[in-house]
């Protein structure tokens, strides 16, 4: 386990620049704008040789403890606390202003230890800062340029005390560790299973997350489009690995005006492709409305596997008929994905958490299947029996096999005499006999056409 890092400091002072800069990727979403970020984020990072844990925060506020900056403010303490080092970090070209004084005053009340950060130190316009940075009282800055990467590896010579002694605390605990304890083979600990939440704003993602975790990990709260950035955590389930992406609210592109609304959109948007499975949150008083269509349809034509969440069912008064609308509506609207998982839950009490994160292991799995040629042919040999294909300009359309080509999601290929001429009813309807005759509801499944003999009659004439 390495050190760990935590970035705070006043909004707009370039804290997610720098993040990104240690990560070596563009994780944070980085604007103009004040108070772009708002969740705590997590990543890897990374100095020369050095490698640490590093924490961006929300831009350090002094606000009441209910408002949202409040809550955004003890995301950031709780960064901290869970710290070995805190890197505060000023503008050193606008200098130094009341609440970098006031918040400097916090942190030296802290056990952490502190590194003054003078971000934005390129060019002679930072000096007056850089010099006024000393009277905070928390030692020499360190001058850098997050956005150009200058001074980088000074800011790595001054972590470099905090990160090898949190390593040889780590390496004390192994060693005085009892022999009963569980030992990890490399390599026996399963590669995560990748699972984005998304939804419309205010269905309730982040506050079903922070429920499946034990912890109020993600900020929420009753205003709408709090999380901006997509958040990833780590959870064990039942001995099961999965990483979970809180993403922002998706609004009807109509709606969305602002430049920092449609970076955290493309965000969500990033994180359902990087996913392996998408469980859409829908918000069980109002659920399929046009905006939660067109979300699922997204996530169907990315070929994700999909599993729908009604949140909030504790405010459902007539569950049963409820129920039975809903399933009726979901095969109405969703055509994409037949028989797609719905499931009841509250990301507020808990109701029904279990169950959907059963059902995820339950899609993937689905999602991962594969059938063998010889069976596929067989499927075919029947659906042809019963339904063969229609006749164009008076000659008929001869499939001749069929293969799986891949997985992630199911992917047949048809190979066919006439292939450009299969309607796409046809198509349409040989995609629903594949997914009742091998039993892969839910997810979505693509099916292609080609021109081509079959292998196996050439094989028959020999």
């Amino acid at each position: 386990m390495s050190a760990t890092v935590a970035i705070i400091g006043r909004p707009n002072v370039g804290k997610s620049t720098l993040f990104n800069r240690l990560v070596g990727k563009r994780l944070a979403l980085v604007d103009d704008t004040p108070g772009v970020t708002r969740d705590r984020r997590e990543g890897e990072g990374r100095i020369a040789h050095l490698e640490f844990s590093v924490i961006d925060t929300a831009g350090l506020e002094d606000a009441d403890v209910g408002s949202l900056e409040g809550r955004m403010r003890a995301q950031t303490e709780e960064a901290m606390r869970l710290a070995d080092v805190t890197l505060f970090v000023i503008d050193a070209r606008a200098g130094i202003t009341p609440l970098d004084e006031h918040f400097a005053d916090v942190v030296r009340k802290t056990d952490v230890p502190v590194i003054l950060v003078a971000n934005k130190s390129e060019g002679r316009a930072s000096d007056a800062g850089y010099y006024e940075s000393f009277g905070l009282g928390l030692g020499e800055p360190v001058p850098i340029s997050a956005e150009h990467g200058q001074g980088i590896y000074d800011l790595g010579d001054a972590l470099r005390p905090f990160v090898e002694e949190a390593e040889l605390e780590d390496s004390a605990l192994e060693n005085s560790s009892e022999e009963e304890d569980v030992e990890y083979e490399a390599g026996s600990v399963d590669k995560p299973l990748r699972i984005a939440v998304v939804g419309r704003p205010n269905a309730g993602k982040s506050t079903l997350i922070n429920h499946i975790l034990g912890e109020e990990r993600l900020l929420t709260g009753p205003e709408a489009g709090i999380t901006r950035d997509s958040i990833s955590v780590d959870l064990v389930w039942r001995e099961k690995y999965l990483k979970l992406f809180d993403t922002a609210g998706m609004r009807r592109k109509a709606r969305v005006n602002e430049k920092l609304e449609k970076l955290s959109v493309s965000d969500g948007i990033r994180a359902i492709k990087f996913a392996e499975l998408v469980v859409v949150v829908l918000d069980a008083t109002i659920p399929f409305e046009k905006q939660d269509l067109q979300i699922i349809e997204l996530v169907a034509r990315e070929g994700r596997a999909v599993v729908i969440a009604l949140n909030k069912w504790d405010l459902v008064e007539d569950r049963d008929t409820a129920w039975r609308e809903l399933r009726e509506e979901a095969t109405r609207l969703l055509n994409q994905i037949k028989g797609v998982t719905l499931v009841p839950i509250s990301g507020l009490n808990g109701f029904g958490l279990d169950k959907l994160l059963q059902e995820i292991f339950d899609a993937h799995k689905i999602w991962n299947m594969r059938i063998s040629t010889s069976r596929l042919n067989r499927w075919i040999d029947g659906v042809i029996a019963h339904h063969p294909p229609p006749a164009v300009a008076g000659k008929r359309i001869r499939i001749r096999y069929a293969t799986q080509v891949k997985s992630r999601p199911p992917h047949f290929v048809l190979f066919a005499s006439r292939p450009d001429k299969l309607p796409d009813s046809y198509l349409s309807y040989l995609s629903n006999s594949l997914r009742e005759t091998f039993k892969m509801p839910g997810t979505p499944i693509r099916v292609s056409t080609r021109k081509g003999e079959n292998p196996y009659a050439r094989k028959k004439k020999r």
